[in-house]
């Protein structure tokens, strides 16, 4: 069954902790955490502090997506901090294999994701691995950005290559991710849904969570 992660970047973050319970309790099935840098991506937004309060406020699965450089350096921090699942980028890491394994050492779920220029081919090797491969769909850094529809293709070969490896990973899409792109991406093969501003802008969060989980489990 497809899981929707709704992104906190783009929700109020006066009244964070209200709108956490509220994508929960309107069916949600994890937390997505966008962790940026400012040097990776170009924007800054939060780190381990924000992943704390959230898992106070959610029994959900934190998705922490870290989009910055050096993440060996801070895995440990955002792990203690809550973090159920941690995603690295494979264009900030010079040895993905020691960082993925750091990741699995630490106690949570790990996560390579790959940005829209990056070929499928560069993260091959390591498929075994892996516990979610993160396709972006749109260039990394600021929320609310279109969909880039050449991530249709990315996402089948990503579950082509799934299964010419037997491997198991999860296949989570984030980037334009509305009730006019859902069908397309799953219909391409994606099990986690990452929507940001299309919940958390629109007027009603609640019925915005129930439409798009109304969509991705229907097939």
């Amino acid at each position: 069954m497809a899981l929707l992660a709704p992104s906190i970047l783009s929700s109020d973050f006066s009244n964070l902790a209200q709108q956490i319970r509220l994508v929960e309790m309107s069916g949600a099935d994890w937390l997505h955490c966008d962790v940026m840098d400012g040097h990776f991506v170009p924007n800054l937004t939060f780190g381990p502090i924000i992943i704390k309060a959230a898992k106070k406020s959610t029994k959900l699965p934190l998705d922490v997506h870290l989009m910055i450089e050096n993440p060996d350096k801070y895995l440990d921090a955002f792990y203690e901090a809550g973090s159920d699942i941690i995603t690295v980028h494979q264009e900030t890491c010079t040895h993905l294999h020691r960082t993925i394994s750091k990741i699995k050492e630490l106690g949570a779920k790990a996560g390579v994701s790959l940005n829209p220029s990056t070929p499928l081919s560069t993260i091959e090797d390591i498929v075994d691995e892996i516990d979610l491969l993160l396709i972006m769909s749109v260039n990394p850094g600021f929320g609310g950005q279109s969909f880039i529809k050449n991530s249709l293709n990315k996402i089948e070969t990503a579950a082509k290559l799934r299964t010419k490896n037997n491997a198991n990973y999860l296949i989570e899409v984030d980037g334009g991710i509305s009730k006019q792109t859902a069908k397309d991406v799953l219909n391409a093969g994606c099990d986690v849904f990452v929507a940001g501003s299309s919940i958390f802008k629109s007027d009603n969060i609640a019925a915005s969570v129930v439409e798009l989980k109304k969509i991705i489990s229907t097939n």
